[in-house]
C-alpha cells in the first residue's frame, strides 16, 4: 500500500471474492454461478442495434427494469430500486440506514460483504454467533437497536430462517430496518417479499446473478416501502446515478419476464442439489441442509483446506474459508449434473488413496 492511504481506508476489511481463473481448464464450483446460459429472451434483447446505443447514457431511473421487477412481485415501481449487483444495493442500505449511534448486526458466519461494508463506512458491527448447528435464531437479534442484516438462505451454510421469524424481528422494533438478503431464495426457500406490503421497515434484496444466469451482467435490486426506496435513491444519486449500463438494463428486464425459463433452471438446480447431497453423504460427508444453489459439506477423512487444494490440483474449484468453526467445510456450487458427477468421481479417487 502507498503512504497516501488514509487511516479510514486502512481500517477497511476487503471482501475476498472466489477465484476467477482466466482459462477454462477448471470445473468452476466456487462462485455460485448458474450452470445455464441466460434466457433466450436476454440474447434477443441484446441486439446490435442496442449495442450501437452505448454512446448514450443509460437510464438512471432504471425504469423499464424496475417495472419488470415490480410486475413480477405484484408491487409498484416505487417499491423497487435496481443497482450494479445486489452488493451495490447493500452498500446503499448500509450508508442509508446505519451511521453514528446506529450500527449493524449480522451473523458471525455469513456473507463477507457485510463485514466489508461496515468497515468501509466506519460502522459499529455486532457479529452474532450462529447456533452450534449453524442455524440462525432470531431471538439473538430481537433487542438489537440498529439495522439487522440477515442472508436468507445464509451463505455459506445454505440454511434458512422462517418468514415467521423475520416477521417477529419486524414487529419487535418498527423503528429499525431489517434487511433480508435473498440472493439464493429462488432455489427452494420462502421469500419475505410478500411482507413488504405490511412492514415499512423491511428491505429485501435480490440478485440476477444466480437464478437468472446474469452474474456477468451485474444486476441486483431491492424491494421495500416507497420511503425506504426513496432513501436508497438519495444515496444512489449521491454516488453514481448511472451505475447500471444500458445492456444490463435490457438483459435484466428480459430475464425477469421469462418466468418459464427461470423456473426450469431453478428446478434443475434443485434436482442436481438433491443428487449431490446424496452422493456426498454416501461418501461419508456431513452436509448442512441447503436451500441455495450450493452445499456446505465436510469430510472426516479430508480436512477442508486439503480437500480444496487437492480438488484444485485436479481441475475442480470449490470454496474454502480458513476461519474458525468452518475450517473443515468446503462450499460447493451446484453445477450441471455432469459437473457434479465429475466431482463425485474425483472425490472417490482422493478417498481411495488415503
Amino acid at each position: 500500500m502507498s503512504r497516501f492511504l488514509s487511516p479510514e481506508a486502512l481500517r477497511c476489511a476487503p471482501y475476498t471474492p472466489g477465484e476467477q481463473p482466466r482459462d477454462q481448464r477448471y470445473i468452476k464450483l466456487n462462485t455460485n454461478e448458474s450452470p445455464f446460459p441466460p434466457s433466450p429472451r436476454v440474447l434477443e434483447a441484446l441486439s446490435r442495434a442496442e449495442a450501437e446505443k452505448l454512446y448514450l447514457y443509460s437510464d438512471p431511473t432504471c425504469a423499464a427494469l424496475n417495472e419488470a421487477v415490480a410486475r413480477r412481485y405484484g408491487l409498484g415501481p416505487e417499491n423497487v430500486i435496481s443497482g450494479n449487483g445486489s452488493d451495490e444495493i447493500l452498500a446503499f442500505a448500509f450508508r442509508a440506514f446505519c451511521g453514528e449511534g446506529k450500527g449493524a448486526a449480522f451473523a458471525d458466519i455469513t456473507y463477507g460483504f457485510y463485514e466489508a461494508q461496515a468497515a468501509l463506512f466506519g460502522l459499529e458491527a455486532k457479529r452474532v454467533p450462529l447456533r452450534e448447528d449453524f442455524s440462525l435464531n432470531v431471538e439473538d437479534y430481537l433487542d438489537f437497536p440498529g439495522t439487522v442484516v440477515i442472508a436468507n438462505p445464509n451463505a455459506p451454510t445454505g440454511m434458512t430462517v422462517s418468514v415467521s421469524g423475520i416477521r417477529r424481528l419486524l414487529e419487535r422494533d418498527p423503528e429499525r430496518v431489517v434487511i433480508v438478503d435473498e440472493a439464493y431464495v429462488d432455489f427452494g426457500a420462502e421469500s419475505c417479499v410478500p411482507l413488504v406490503r405490511e412492514y415499512e421497515n423491511l428491505l429485501v434484496t435480490q440478485t440476477m446473478s444466480k437464478s437468472r444466469s446474469l452474474a456477468g451482467g451485474r444486476i441486483g435490486f431491492a424491494l421495500g416501502s416507497r420511503e425506504l426506496i426513496a432513501d436508497l435513491n438519495r444515496v444512489k444519486y449521491s454516488f453514481n446515478p448511472y451505475s447500471v449500463n444500458r445492456l444490463s438494463l435490457l438483459a435484466g428486464a428480459a430475464a425477469m419476464e421469462d418466468g418459464e425459463y427461470f423456473r426450469s433452471c431453478c428446478d434443475a438446480v434443485q434436482k442436481t442439489r438433491a443428487w449431490t447431497v446424496k452422493a456426498l453423504e454416501e461418501r461419508g460427508f456431513a452436509v448442512l441442509p441447503s436451500s441455495a444453489n450450493f452445499v456446505f459439506a465436510k469430510s472426516d477423512r479430508l480436512p477442508g483446506g486439503e480437500l480444496y487444494r487437492k480438488l484444485k490440483e485436479n481441475g475442480i474449484l470449490v470454496r474454502w474459508f480458513d476461519k474458525d468453526r468452518i475450517r473443515d467445510f468446503v462450499r460447493i456450487t451446484i453445477g450441471s449434473r455432469e459437473q457434479m458427477e465429475a466431482l463425485a468421481e474425483e472425490i472417490d479417487r482422493l478417498l481411495s488413496v488415503l
